[in-house]
């Protein structure tokens, strides 16, 4: 997916189902700079020393992520379905707007794009940040 458009990227989006909402573990992949050159790059050394995924309880709607180099688990956010801001169409929605004071203007939308694949969204307020990848 790193290698995708922007454009082509929200077109993948838009064409999928919300699925299941994961439970347990999620690697995520972050995408910046879709199709660039250095969108690879900048996802390794996100993963390294930022992000390195989700871990999901959908039995009671919520996640922690897995943040730093050592994989500390924080930054929860309530997990929920409901209409995407893209093109308001059903997804699941990770809203941090209750849970957390330091993310507490982020919001992921997620989307099945295919078995064991999720392509999300990064909104800060409604201004749109970056996609990424979980895979489960």
């Amino acid at each position: 997916m790193l290698k995708k458009s922007q454009s082509e990227l929200d077109d993948l989006f838009r064409a999928a189902r919300p699925g299941p909402i994961p439970d347990g573990e999620a690697k995520g992949t972050a995408i910046i700079a879709p199709g660039t050159a250095f969108s690879d790059e900048i996802a390794q050394v996100v993963s390294i020393f930022a992000w390195q995924g989700k871990v999901f309880d959908a039995e009671r709607g919520f996640l922690r992520n897995h943040i730093l180099p050592f994989g500390l688990k924080a930054i929860v956010a309530k997990v929920y379905m409901g209409p995407s801001w893209l093109d308001q169409n059903e997804c699941i929605v990770i809203d941090y707007s209750e849970t957390s004071l330091v993310a507490s203007r982020v919001r992921d939308e997620i989307r099945l794009i295919q078995p064991g694949l999720y392509l999300g969204k990064v909104y800060w307020g409604k201004s749109r940040l970056i996609d990424f990848a979980l895979e489960v």
